[in-house]
């Protein structure tokens, strides 16, 4: 019998929709699923339309791909870009345009394909084994830092820092209009469908985020600002950016203006991330630089000296 556990990051989701997620299918199967009381949640049968919380513990009797269906396919021609590696962790640069992880069985093109096929061992240590040990995920169009594990100790090490908001993760947005040199939004966020949105009073699930800016860099109607959070909610840079008046250039899901030229989906770019090393907790920091059509584009836009470093 499948079993995951509810990450913080999920808290709140509904069933159905982090269901089909999880397995690695349609929306429709997993409420299939739930409909025929083929799903548990903490041992009780689920029940439609239920939200979930961190921690708990979803169990599906039937139904479900294989553990062994569901890892990464090795592609060993795939491109895979790494900044740090030891005993522990794999430090690598995801493109933009490219998922983390695959979602269904068999599906190919994704950062965690490459990196099981250099490193087959980080193929086993992920709860969910769709994973290939990556211990966080970037959106597609999301370039920069992802960190993945080589032993199950390590990605257990990780993923609590994660939940427990001690990694702290730095990003590169180019934003439209003229923000403030720095500034914070604090608002909690909620899921509505595929977007995410700044909370209401009357939002039970809402979950607390954080993000801080500066801005680096100036152009006549756009900005590089770096964000920094440790909270990591789905889409928060995004969505915070958006809600202080300065979405993301190329972010269309959040009414951000066209895509730099040269480049292709909204301009976001994980640079670093500072975190205890699972080994043996030290704190670490890791950069990723920008991929070379960012950088360039960063450079005509605007007065950036170092477009190439993250």
């Amino acid at each position: 019998m499948p079993a995951f556990e509810v990450s913080d990051a999920d808290d709140g989701a509904r069933l159905d929709q982090w269901l089909a997620h999880a397995l690695g299918c349609s929306r429709r199967e997993a409420q299939r699923l739930i409909a025929e009381g083929a799903v548990r949640v903490d041992g009780a049968v689920a029940r439609k339309g239920g939200r979930l919380h961190r921690g708990a513990r979803v169990q599906v009797e039937h139904g479900a791909p294989s553990a062994d269906e569901r890892r990464p396919l090795p592609d060993p021609d795939a491109a895979l870009d790494v900044v740090h590696l030891d005993d522990a962790i794999v430090a690598m640069v995801k493109p933009p345009g490219i998922p983390t992880h695959p979602l269904r069985p068999g599906e190919r093109g994704t950062l965690a394909n490459a990196l099981v096929a250099r490193f087959p061992e980080c193929a086993h240590v992920s709860d969910d084994p769709r994973e290939g040990g990556v211990t966080h995920r970037l959106d597609r169009d999301t370039s920069g830092l992802v960190l993945a594990a080589r032993t199950r100790a390590a990605w257990l090490a990780l993923r609590h820092s994660f939940a427990d908001g001690a990694v702290v993760k730095e990003y590169l947005a180019l934003v439209a209009g003229q923000p403030p040199d720095r500034g914070v939004v604090d608002a909690p966020l909620v899921h509505v469908g595929k977007r995410v949105r700044v909370a209401r009073a009357r939002d039970l699930d809402a979950q607390r985020a954080s993000t801080a800016y500066e801005v680096l860099a100036r152009g006549d109607d756009t900005a590089l600002v770096r964000a920094t959070t440790s909270s990591g909610r789905m889409h928060q840079v995004r969505v915070h950016l958006q809600h202080a008046g300065h979405p993301i250039v190329g972010d269309a899901l959040y009414e951000g203006p066209p895509p730099a030229p040269g480049t292709h989906g909204h301009f976001l770019h994980a640079s670093a991330a500072t975190f205890p090393h699972p080994r043996d907790g030290r704190t670490t920091t890791l950069q990723a630089p920008l991929p070379a059509d960012r950088a360039a584009a960063l450079a005509a836009l605007v007065n950036w000296p170092q477009p190439s470093h993250g």
